[in-house]
């Protein structure tokens, strides 16, 4: 996998999402598999999922150091996400004004919404120890993973 192209790995890992992808358990095991899958094949630093519950964004399924465990809407980049209901490419979150340090060895960052239904049901949020690390060749391609999970949540009370 050294050697393939960036889109080429995220090729790989979408085809590994849908395979692994298990309509039959809790949405957690599935989103748990998602991190590992990305985690895996990018060396991501940190990846997660947050899911909005009681109306902050709460931690859900990551891969990686411990993490912020509630964001607030328009907090940070992955409230600001929520709020805007856009994916947000930070080159480096030193710069980026309200940034939440959950870990200060953050440098880049993007946040993909997660919709359904017409609203924002969480987001995909995924850092990196790299300034500038994000392009929009990530971007298009965590987008369609997420908009994969779109498609095939079942909303269920997560606990």
């Amino acid at each position: 996998m050294l050697h393939m192209k960036k889109a080429e790995k995220y090729e790989l890992a979408m085809k590994e999402i849908v395979a692994v992808w298990d309509k039959d358990i809790h949405l957690t095991g599935n989103l748990a598999n998602i991190t590992a899958i990305l985690k895996t094949h990018f060396d991501f630093w940190w990846v997660g999922f947050y899911q909005i519950i009681n109306n902050k964004l709460q931690l859900s399924a990551f891969q990686g150091p411990v993490a912020c465990t509630q964001i607030a809407k328009g907090k940070g980049v992955c409230g600001t996400a929520w709020e805007q209901e856009q994916t947000i490419v930070v080159p480096n979150v030193h710069e980026f004004s309200g940034h939440i340090a959950c870990n200060s060895e953050s440098n880049s960052e993007i946040v993909i919404p997660v919709m359904c239904y017409n609203s924002v049901w969480g987001v995909l949020d995924i850092d990196s120890k790299e300034l500038n690390h994000f392009d929009e060749t990530d971007a298009v391609y965590l987008e369609k993973i997420v908009s994969f999970v779109s498609n095939n949540i079942t909303l269920i009370i997560p606990y």
